[in-house]
């Protein structure tokens, strides 16, 4: 049996999206993060970040910047229980990005590439996996990919249409709303 993931964004999804957060000190955890990834885990789901970061390609600061950023979470997450099988980025913008940098590449969402990249490693079964955005991209991605559930975290932002198979205000809510539909 192939095992399943929880593949989630990081800025809006993980913590606050405050554009290009790549300091220890301005990231802040989303509510409700640490409940919903113990959820997830319990029921046996593979923990996998996806997410991408311009702010790299478009020189805000470096992928070293990013990793240092990537351990310290990772090991909050672990100071909870939590395991994060892999974090996957992608640091290219086909507009913005500066020189290596600016191009449009497979892994950037809604392009399934980082998605596709963790199906291989880990032999997921996407099919039986979710995925949470906060963005149309994260959803668009996930579907190419073949996810079988797509979590749309809306923000405050307008009800618009969406091809997200849920809906919620918050990642607080995320598997309340899967749990509460799945047998």
């Amino acid at each position: 049996m192939r095992p399943k993931a929880l593949l989630l964004d990081r800025d809006g999804v993980i913590n606050l999206d405050k554009s290009y957060v790549y300091k220890v000190e301005d990231f802040e955890f989303s509510t409700g993060i640490f409940e919903t990834l113990l959820r997830f885990q319990h029921a046996g789901f593979l923990l996998i970040i996806v997410t991408n970061q311009a702010g790299i390609g478009r020189g805000f600061y470096t992928e070293h910047d990013f990793m240092a950023l990537t351990a310290w979470m990772t090991e909050q997450f672990e100071a909870h229980g939590i395991r994060i099988a892999n974090v996957y980025f992608c640091p290219y913008h086909p507009v913005h990005g500066i020189g290596e940098y600016k191009q449009d590449a497979c892994c950037r969402k809604p392009n399934p590439g980082m998605i596709l990249q963790a199906m291989r490693e880990f032999q997921l079964d996407l099919a039986s996996s979710v995925i949470i955005g906060d963005k149309e991209s994260d959803i668009e991605a996930g579907l190419r990919a073949g996810v079988g559930t797509t979590i749309l975290i809306r923000n405050g932002e307008a009800s618009t249409a969406t091809a997200a198979t849920f809906t919620v205000k918050h990642v607080g809510e995320a598997a309340e709303r899967f749990f509460g539909t799945c047998k």
